[in-house]
């Protein structure tokens, strides 16, 4: 095939695919945009209690900062409790818990784990905790993240609303202070406006674990991870597949600036390498084949405005085509990605947007492949 017979069938092919990814992007944003914050009058139920269970390991750092925030909840203390699972820390962790908790206006509670070795740490911090937990509703979050005062009754007042099996809520970084921060919070906030606008439209398919939300019943009528214990990551979304299976319609996403939990972002190469692996890891496990289908159309949206990019300089493609293609697949991006980093109050990071935009194919096309390697490190533990 000669070169311009390949090009006279390309170029089409990438207007084709970046016209329906400017679709698909605009109803993002038109699914994001439905979602409405909650009404504040609703009454929380004087018998609804909320158990919060944080999985630890070394956070001897930032445990404090969390459990600080945690007191200071509007949600009267009456109406949740704090379950501190720490598997096997090696610094001061426990004793930061303990000392806190002895004097502490919330109900704070440092549970040990036994010290075995495990695919999935998470996932056994969070089933044990189940053992322990009063709560009709359980909420998760890490070591490292900071909640805001009225966290607890934001999701109070919506599970009230709703009713909902599950709720996901809004998770970002707090303040940047370089290039990769702003990349990360531009990428993260892509993929907290994403799995928001799927639970939206009725099919949900991302959360994230450092703010959720479930019916302890729910948890238990699935049969919590069984059948995907062994897997490393996926103590979030592979949980709310199952749930959504039994529950249709049952999941939602807490579109509130006071549910918005925020966590520092990697400050090094290796532990964001770490987690992304992690996390592409679940990818192969999920039963529905539509969020693997959804992330290679993704990727190669993105890769075709690359190979457009190639063709421009070669000078195959016209600039004013390019320029053409460039603002279809930009354009629509911009407005998506806008409305959720202002919702997240980042406004400093939309500048970061075309960066990330370049990047975005390569590193999805990288962690795939990285994940196949079924080894992975969670806080200096190796994963198999």
């Amino acid at each position: 095939m000669s070169i311009f017979a390949f090009m006279s069938w390309i170029i089409p092919a990438i207007w084709i695919l970046l016209g329906s990814y400017a679709i698909f992007t605009l109803a993002l944003t038109f699914l994001w945009g439905r979602l409405r914050k909650p009404a504040t009058s609703t009454a929380i139920p004087p018998d609804l209690l909320i158990t919060v269970i944080i999985p630890v390991r070394n956070e001897a750092d930032n445990i404090a900062s969390l459990l600080e925030d945690l007191d200071h909840q509007t949600l009267p203390a009456t109406h949740f409790e704090v379950l501190v699972m720490d598997d096997g820390s090696t610094d001061n962790t426990a004793n930061i818990v303990r000392v806190f908790a002895a004097h502490s206006t919330a109900n704070i509670k440092l549970i040990t784990l036994p010290d075995e070795r495990t695919s999935a740490p998470k996932k056994r911090a969070i089933e044990t905790a189940m053992t322990y937990a009063k709560g009709k509703l359980i909420v998760t979050t890490d070591g490292d993240c900071r909640a805001q005062p009225g966290w607890l009754k934001a999701i109070s007042l919506y599970y009230t609303q709703t009713g909902a099996k599950l709720i996901s809520s809004p998770v970002t970084f707090t303040e940047e202070t370089s290039l990769t921060d702003h990349l990360q919070t531009v990428e993260f906030a892509s993929l907290i406006g994403s799995g928001a606008a799927s639970m939206s439209a009725g099919y949900p398919s991302m959360c994230n674990g450092a703010n959720l939300a479930y019916e302890k019943q729910a948890f238990m009528e699935v049969n919590g991870y069984e059948g995907v214990r062994h897997i490393a990551s996926g103590d979030d979304e592979l949980l709310m597949h199952k749930i959504a299976a039994r529950y249709p319609g049952s999941i939602g996403f807490l579109r509130h600036h006071d549910a918005i939990i925020r966590t520092a972002p990697h400050r090094n190469w290796a532990s964001f390498y770490r987690q992304r692996k992690r996390w592409a890891s679940k990818w192969k496990h999920y039963q529905s084949k539509t969020p693997l289908v959804l992330a290679v159309y993704i990727f190669a949206s993105n890769f075709s405005l690359i190979l457009a990019a190639a063709s421009a300089l070669a000078g195959a493609v016209p600039p004013s085509v390019f320029a053409g293609m460039l603002a279809l697949k930009c354009a629509p991006e911009w407005l998506f990605l806008g409305s959720v980093l202002g919702f997240l109050q980042k406004p400093k990071s939309l500048v970061y947007i075309p960066v990330t935009q370049c990047i975005y194919p390569f590193y999805v096309c990288f962690f795939g492949l990285a994940a196949q390697k079924g080894e992975y490190e969670w806080k200096g533990r190796k994963l198999v």
